[in-house]
């Protein structure tokens, strides 16, 4: 057997393990990829850090904390099934889907090619839809997808599949409409569900005004990487949230720039 590298005799490394090495950092990119921009991500990291600590006490022959780390990686597979059955869904989900090139970023293995994503071209809709139903006090909540796609809240809702358009999202969102409760989500330029439903926050320190849709919006943004917009039926306010906070009273220009900002860099 051909060696490359051997210090005493004691370790022997060999071209088998080198591959091993590489198809198990490009499975744990993947992985990275798959729960980015998700609150499983910092799951993700505490297993791995879990793992590392249990190699780390067993090389020390560390008795107790080898045997106590080693019954919880032994029930890590099932455990793992448990907390990431919604991201296992997404991927499987996503490996047949056509419209998988629509993604942002385009890849193969660590190359990364940047395209643009088709929600620029839907900006100025966006936001003279949210200027005009401010005006007229009328209430909604508007999810655009970024890394995350959604797909366990898309779910909830009613499947749309429509381009989206200043008109579409005014109609949608009319207070005698049957879809105007809940959120809209937005893939690329696609309005992909309308009257979804979303998490709502629970957090303490949430002012006692904000109503559903800024908690569910806050909730939303808490999980995942995702913009919400919310218009205040009662203020007739725009306001946006990104990372669990929001962003109150801005105007739509201020709107806008952000939007463009965020997806053209």
């Amino acid at each position: 057997m051909f060696h490359l590298l051997s210090i005493s005799g004691l370790f022997n490394f060999r071209i088998a393990d080198f591959i091993d090495i590489i198809l198990f950092a490009i499975l744990l990119y993947e992985v990275y990829n798959l729960v980015k921009g998700t609150a499983a991500i910092r799951i993700f990291v505490g297993i791995i850090a879990v793992y590392l600590a249990w190699k780390i006490v067993k090389a020390f022959q560390m008795q107790l904390l080898t045997e106590i780390l080693g019954q919880f990686i032994s029930v890590g597979v099932i455990a793992l099934i448990v907390v990431f059955q919604p991201e296992i869904r997404q991927f499987l989900l996503m490996l047949g889907n056509t419209r998988l090139m629509q993604n942002r970023n385009r890849r193969f293995f660590f190359w990364k090619f940047k395209v643009q994503n088709p929600f620029v071209s839907c900006i100025d809709a966006v936001v003279m839809a949210c200027q005009k139903m401010a005006e007229t006090k009328t209430g909604a909540l508007i999810i655009i997808a970024r890394e995350s796609q959604l797909g366990s809240f898309v779910e909830t809702g009613q499947e749309v599949d429509a381009r989206v358009s200043e008109l579409m999202l005014e109609t949608i969102f009319f207070k005698n409409s049957p879809l105007h409760d809940g959120a809209v989500v937005i893939t690329g330029d696609s309005i992909r569900a309308a009257r979804c439903i979303l998490p709502v926050s629970k957090l303490s320190s949430i002012p006692s005004w904000y109503g559903l849709r800024h908690r569910a919006a806050i909730g939303l943004t808490e999980k995942s990487d995702a913009i919400a917009i919310v218009i205040s039926e009662e203020r007739g306010t725009i306001s946006y949230s990104i990372g669990g906070k929001m962003m109150e009273r801005v105007s739509p220009a201020e709107l806008s720039e952000y939007l463009e900002t965020t997806f053209t860099r």
